[in-house]
């Protein structure tokens, strides 16, 4: 089993943290739970392994590091974003819906997940744009392999 994953037996649930991959929490949370054949990942902000912003005052290439994020841990439990089922998305500014939508197409292609988008005045880090946060369907045979 991977050291970025921490198994709980007694209630089957197992804790994700991509050390190395994603920056460290800012508060206590994990990177991700996995639990009942579903993939619960963290709101994710636009930054790199070192914790650092990218992107400052872009919305397209937050998000595009956003969703590398999300899919770094996808990948890491089996999945991919095509297993997302659910997507809530967190925005500064809902203007920016149309050039984050492009991206989202993108990178999801036919896969669409249900979404929810909300418009907030601030998010974790000063200069974010865009928080997502995400379920995934994750087949029980890809567990094996956490």
């Amino acid at each position: 089993m991977s050291d970025a994953v921490v198994p709980e037996a007694a209630n089957g649930i197992v804790r994700v943290r991509l050390e190395g991959v994603l920056g460290e929490p800012i508060s206590h949370y994990t990177d991700a739970i996995l639990a009942g054949g579903f993939c619960y990942i963290s709101g994710m902000l636009a930054t790199n392994a070192a914790g650092a912003l990218i992107g400052a005052g872009d919305v397209v290439a937050q998000c595009e590091q956003v969703i590398d994020n999300i899919e770094a841990v996808l990948l890491h439990v089996g999945a991919t974003l095509a297993d997302v089922v659910k997507v809530i998305v967190y925005l500064r500014d809902v203007d920016d819906r149309p050039a984050v939508n492009v991206v989202r197409q993108r990178r999801f292609g036919d896969a669409r997940p249900t979404s929810t988008l909300v418009e907030i005045s601030a998010l974790a880090h000063p200069d974010a744009l865009i928080e997502i946060e995400s379920i995934a369907w994750v087949p029980e045979a890809s567990l094996d392999s956490v």
